[in-house]
């Protein structure tokens, strides 16, 4: 994927992701585990946020994140949506497994197991997609810029 292209889809994605965040906010109080609530708003910003510095990062600073890397990089800021859909679901159905802190205090019994399957599949993928293309990131700014001035 084109590094300018690629690195608009992330920007724009992180800044949605930060705007429904704070609407996110406002609606924190009325689910039936507020606690979850508050935990899928603060990873709306977080998320947010991080997709907002890896856009700066990718197209601001020299580095040689090739187009493939680039790819893996929109994969996450497109998977981080499912991520945040399955911690908004959690609002209502009350999973424990993948966060289960956050269920503790929210005093969540435990979804349906195909909730529960969700929440986990929605929560490890984006996950791992994260750590790769964080990885790329890294790697692509340590070998420094593609090429010479």
């Amino acid at each position: 994927m084109d590094l300018q292209r690629g690195g608009r889809v992330i920007l724009i994605s992180g800044l949605t992701l930060v705007l429904v965040g704070l609407v996110w906010g406002l609606v924190v109080p009325q689910t039936p585990f507020p606690r979850l609530a508050l935990t899928a708003h603060t990873e709306f910003e977080v998320n947010g946020i991080l997709l907002i510095v890896l856009a700066g990062l990718l197209l601001k600073f020299r580095h040689s994140v090739g187009p493939r890397s680039v790819a893996v990089m929109v994969a996450y800021a497109w998977l981080a949506w499912l991520m945040m859909a399955s911690e908004v679901a959690n609002s209502w159905w009350g999973t424990k497994g993948i966060l289960p802190i956050a269920a503790a205090q929210a005093g969540a019994t435990g979804g349906a197991s195909w909730q529960e399957t969700f929440v986990t599949l929605a929560h490890v993928v984006p996950g791992l997609t994260l750590i790769l293309a964080w990885t790329l990131l890294l790697i692509g700014f340590v070998r420094g810029p593609a090429t010479q001035d």
